[in-house]
């Protein structure tokens, strides 16, 4: 917006009252619930005086809960306490123009948007209050990170126990700059737990390197870890860094440690003592300054014992050691990951997919995955391949999952059971108004009709 909104000197219900609320029937209001940019309007005292619907979908809460309310008490940007866009807009009377801010809504969801504000007047030109709207993006947001591979803390997901005390602690292990090693089967999430480590460490500015060590020739070792210079060797006809100086001022990420070479495990021993080391062919040493996290699918104790990794290595990388449970121990996360991947693969292919049928959902609930989360994720692809609707159905699995015994899949999953209950309760309190049931859920109306259809309360509705 970049001219001041002017209202009718229509009375007023308060002090600075904007009269859009009262008006549901005109043009502007039309407007203002049928886009897609969340908008709400304040008066002078900074409380809500109109809240369209977007602005429920994107925050979670009602306009009935909204209006009225201290715009700070429902739009709760980081910037507010810091720098009030709206208040600084009443005061200079001057538009903010697509500032980036979070939010954090109704149910604690982070979410990023864009926002502007501008003035409200009357039709005599006076100052009744301030207008923002306000856009998600979240979407963009997820396709940005699955570009630059910047994964946070909140990209993990899982509510399992073991999970939250490891979503908890990670804060306090990225800030430390200790060694890390984490340790879990193949498929677990160990990188994204390492990206979300560097991503959140003082070192995020720097590069994080990822060096898969079962995959390391031994020919080509001290020059892949240590560079060279130009004539080192027939070939080397420049200066090339290594894995170490590659990653000065970042993150060294070690995959597969317990598969590294003794003449690996030697030189990185050697490296770490004082971070110094000298390129193949060259003269002088040079130093790195790097932060070492390591991965290993076996636990490293185990290989020490078995006299298949050196001691005094696993000692200096076993600082902190963060265990990630298989996805078999850890099934409640199941449905979180699904929905994740359904996600990410809807906005990488431009699809609409909007959740799995209750008896797929129990088909990947029953199966042992044993290729975990990475498993898991092939099958949801797999899936996006063989549906052309709306919800991923049973015979859409890949055939190991979608042909095994489904004789107690016919029943919704608790989860299911918790949504439909949820659903139900809503309805009976809106009276089954559909539209007044979406809202008072933060949804849309089809969005309400498709979960009523998954859940098969389509038939007991009225």
């Amino acid at each position: 917006m970049n001219k001041d909104v002017r209202t009718s000197s229509r009375p007023q219900e308060g002090p600075g009252f904007c009269d859009i609320t009262s008006a549901v029937r005109s043009p502007c209001c039309t407007i203002l619930e049928s886009i897609s940019d969340g908008v709400f309007t304040i008066d002078t005292q900074k409380r809500i005086t109109s809240f369209n619907r977007a602005a429920e979908t994107i925050t979670g809460f009602t306009q009935q809960e909204a209006i009225g309310q201290f715009c700070f008490d429902i739009f709760r940007a980081d910037i507010c306490e810091s720098s009030c866009a709206l208040a600084g807009t009443l005061s200079t009377e001057t538009p903010q123009i697509n500032l980036p801010a979070w939010i954090i809504t109704k149910d604690g969801e982070q979410k990023p948007i864009r926002l502007s504000t501008n003035i409200l007047r009357d039709r005599e030109g006076a100052i009744i209050g301030g207008v923002e709207t306000f856009r998600d993006l979240s979407e963009l947001e997820e396709l940005r990170r699955q570009i630059d591979q910047k994964y946070m803390q909140e990209d993990i997901v899982g509510k399992h126990p073991r999970m939250r005390a490891l979503l908890t602690f990670l804060p306090d292990v990225a800030e430390s700059g200790s060694p890390v090693l984490i340790q879990g089967p193949t498929g677990t999430g160990k990188e994204l737990v390492a990206r979300a480590i560097h991503n959140l460490s003082p070192r995020s500015n720097g590069p994080f390197i990822a060096v898969n060590c079962a995959a390391l020739p031994e020919s080509l070792l001290e020059s892949e870890l240590f560079g060279h210079v130009k004539g080192a060797f027939t070939g080397a006809v420049r200066d090339k860094p290594g894995y170490f100086l590659e990653a000065d001022q970042g993150t060294l990420f070690l995959d597969e440690i317990g598969a590294a070479s003794f003449a690996f495990q030697s030189d990185l021993l050697r490296v770490l003592e004082n971070h110094e080391f000298t390129p193949v062919g060259a003269t002088r040493s040079v130093q790195s300054d790097f932060r070492v996290v390591a991965a290993a699918n076996i636990p490293l104790k185990e290989l020490v014992e078995r006299g298949e990794f050196r001691e005094d290595l696993f000692y200096r990388l076993n600082v902190v050691t963060l265990d990630l449970p298989p996805l078999k121990e850890r099934r409640e996360d199941i449905p979180l990951l699904a929905d994740r991947f359904i996600a990410q693969l809807n906005l990488q292919q431009g699809r609409d997919i909007q959740g799995l049928s209750p008896l797929a959902l129990n088909a990947l609930l029953s199966h042992t995955f044993s290729g975990n989360i990475r498993e898991l994720r092939n099958a949801i692809e797999f899936a996006f391949i063989a549906c052309k609707g709306p919800f991923i159905e049973l015979e859409h699995l890949p055939p190991e999952i979608g042909s095994g015994d489904t004789s107690q899949s016919a029943e919704l999953s608790d989860r299911d059971l918790e949504e439909a209950e949820k659903i139900r309760t809503v309805l009976e309190q809106c009276r089954h108004n559909r539209e007044h049931a979406a809202r008072t859920l933060g949804v849309s109306r089809s969005t309400l009709w498709r979960r009523m259809k998954r859940l098969g309360l389509l038939d007991s509705a009225n």
